[in-house]
């Protein structure tokens, strides 16, 4: 396990690079997508968000913005469920060649074989410290789709800086979250005095 600074836009030799356990500190750019952002990208493939999402971290967050002398800011800008996301992943990091998923609770094995594949890995961000990771958002470049998905599904583009989180899926077919399960399922087996499906 290793303490990293990465910044975007993100190259796939510093991402294959990454392991399981590496605590990492983000800068640069992070694009916030949920549920309706992604049906959207694989559904309509947007061309404007393309050169955005090349080499860059994609969000799972709903943030909660406010505007202050003509200027967006995130007061609020935790991670949200990741799981959710798992129809659309894979192809979204296929197409759009996203390097960094960052979300809460991981994600399953279509994303985690999109990792290895293309050169991706998941990011858990820490959940519970919403308006602490808002603060490293320096600056919020522009916002897409903001009338039409309103503002926790909109594709907020953000500059972060230092924004920390852990490697728990990596692209070398590593996954923090499916060995936690396994474990898990083994403890509870042990516990019970007999196999369980």
């Amino acid at each position: 396990m290793a303490v990293r600074e990465i910044q975007t836009p993100l190259d796939e030799t510093t991402i294959r690079s990454l392991r399981v356990g590496d605590e990492v500190f983000l800068s640069g750019l992070l694009v916030t997508a949920r549920d309706v952002a992604h049906k959207y990208m694989v559904e309509h493939k947007p061309a404007f968000l393309r050169p955005l999402l090349r080499g860059a971290a994609l969000y799972h967050c709903g943030p909660v913005m406010r505007k202050e002398r003509g200027r967006w800011k995130a007061v609020s800008a935790g991670p949200t469920t990741s799981i959710r996301e798992e129809p659309y992943t894979a192809d979204v990091i296929q197409n759009y060649r996203v390097r960094a998923i960052i979300g809460k609770g991981g994600m399953g094995p279509r994303t985690l074989e999109a990792c290895r594949r293309f050169g991706a890995v998941y990011l858990h961000a820490i959940g519970g410290a919403a308006v602490t990771l808002a603060q490293r958002v320096v600056h919020v470049r522009e916002v897409h789709m903001l009338e039409e998905f309103g503002m926790p599904e909109a594709c907020w583009v953000f500059e972060v800086d230092n924004f920390p989180a852990v490697v728990t899926m990596d692209a070398a077919g590593a996954s923090l979250h499916a060995e936690i399960a396994a474990r898990s399922h083994t403890a509870l087996e042990r516990f019970l005095g007999r196999a369980i499906r």
